[in-house]
């Protein structure tokens, strides 16, 4: 007897950019060889490096996170961000917390549907397209909408976060 295919059950992420109504395009991957990087899911989407944005979920201490999306070809400024945040120091927050404190594995975490909204920051390079990707909340997902309605919905501000 042949397995039925299992239904992709919707991620957190999907959901809600669903229920708020925002226009999206799922772009799936094949990660069976192993997740890599952002820079490798740019290119398995078709999606310019510049318009493929990976999500960053920092700390300043016990209970006190943020998130950054930049884009996958750039390198988060931790001096920016922790201005534009208010705090004295962010590092990045270590592989072991990320699912208890996000939902999310490493690879497929999105600034949308995390366990809590945290303080949120979007490069402001995002501005200047149409269109940006983020992960759609699991390994091998990405959806790509409009940045302003991806701020929106995770209540994030345009800054410069990347290093020069």
């Amino acid at each position: 007897m042949a397995k039925k295919k299992e239904k992709e059950t919707k991620t957190n992420a999907i959901r809600m950019i669903e229920t708020a109504g925002i226009p999206y395009r799922e772009h799936t991957y094949d990660v069976s060889d192993g997740f890599t990087d952002g820079m490798d899911a740019a290119r398995a989407t078709g999606i310019e490096p510049e318009r493929s944005f990976k999500t960053l979920v920092l700390t300043a201490g016990p209970a006190q996170f943020y998130v950054c999306a930049i884009p996958v070809c750039n390198e988060l400024d931790l001096k920016k961000a922790a201005r534009h945040f208010g705090v004295k120091k962010l590092e990045m927050l270590h592989l072991k917390d990320l699912v208890k404190i996000t939902g999310y594995v490493h690879g497929g975490c999105s600034p949308v549907g995390m366990k809590k909204l945290f303080p949120t920051a979007i490069d402001e390079t995002a501005q200047l397209f149409d269109t940006i990707s983020v992960s759609g909340g699991r390994l091998g997902l990405s959806v790509e909408l409009d940045p302003e309605a991806l701020a929106g919905l995770c209540e994030g501000d345009f800054v410069d976060l990347v290093k020069s």
